[in-house]
């Protein structure tokens, strides 16, 4: 048997399963969007993103990307280290009767259905672009909820220079506000912008590269006893993070006080309101991150 016949046998070796599938609907993981509401704005194929038989959090996946468009999840205040990477895959991307939970990307050649439907650890090897986490296992409590986050179906070419500088500074920083101040759930949902006119991508046109990252998180239920620099931060708060150096400054402006090797990959922390704003424009539809903007009790 062929190396790919063999992980075909592999994907399938569940059976069909007669659950309620885990690509196609985000039924069965409303739990990870405030008021079970998804955002409103692009189109794309749902994920639930199971891992050892429970689901962890939430992707919308762009087929023709092969990269997500965000990915949703409830933030638990983190601990212990982070998990080895151990990268897997969506098998239900490529036999939607495929078993629901991720698989790690098996040594050797690959069945030419996941290398088509999905990225591959190949498409970053020798790249300029980091694997960048949307859901990054730094929010999480369990160490399967951080293993989780480890497939590519929730990663996006991302420069280094934002993944380890700005944008890791951001995770780190809303992880702190959230552990010290959200009395409930913080739902966290984390997504791209691509490039306005021509999109970039990696090793000829395999996974397309975003000209920005964004987050937002709701936290309906929190301390009100704040310190004045986090007044604007509750009940929801958002940014937006350069991928690209080269992008104009209408977005996120570049700050000379930023060190060198990360200047340019500047991160602008804003009202959720206006990061709705820049994503109406770019996507050109209207773009509703949470529902009713994150108004009311949890």
């Amino acid at each position: 048997m062929s190396p790919y016949s063999a992980l075909a046998v592999v994907v399938l070796a569940g059976g069909w399963c007669l659950c309620a599938a885990d690509v196609g609907d985000f039924a069965p993981c409303l739990q990870f969007f405030y008021k079970s509401w998804p955002p409103k704005g692009p189109s794309g194929t749902p994920i639930c993103q199971r891992f050892n038989n429970q689901y962890r959090f939430a992707t919308l996946y762009s087929r023709p990307r092969r990269s997500p468009w965000f990915s949703a999840y409830v933030y638990s205040v983190p601990a212990g280290k982070r998990p080895s990477a151990s990268w897997k895959f969506e098998p239900q991307l490529a036999y939607p009767g495929a078993e629901g939970n991720m698989i790690p990307f098996p040594p050797g050649p690959l069945d030419q259905n996941v290398v088509e439907s999905q990225a591959v650890d190949q498409d970053y090897i020798n790249s300029t672009y980091s694997r960048g986490h949307l859901n990054p296992s730094l929010h999480h409590q369990s160490r399967e909820n951080r293993s989780a986050t480890f497939t590519l179906t929730n990663i996006v070419p991302q420069k280094v220079g934002s993944n380890d500088g700005p944008w890791e500074l951001l995770e780190d920083s809303v992880s702190k506000t959230l552990a010290a101040f959200c009395l409930g759930e913080a739902y966290i949902i984390t997504g791209i912008i691509p490039y306005l006119n021509e999109d970039r991508w990696l090793k000829n046109h395999r996974v397309a590269v975003p000209e920005y990252i964004w987050s937002a998180y709701c936290c309906p239920n929190y301390n009100n006893s704040l310190p004045a620099i986090l007044k604007d931060a509750f009940p929801t708060y958002a940014a937006i993070g350069r991928n690209d150096r080269n992008s104009t400054e209408e977005i996120v402006p570049i700050s000379e006080k930023t060190k060198k090797q990360f200047r340019g990959y500047d991160v602008r922390q804003m009202p959720l309101e206006t990061l709705e704003m820049y994503l109406k424009d770019r996507f050109k539809t209207v773009v509703s991150v949470f529902y009713e903007q994150c108004s009311g009790s949890d």
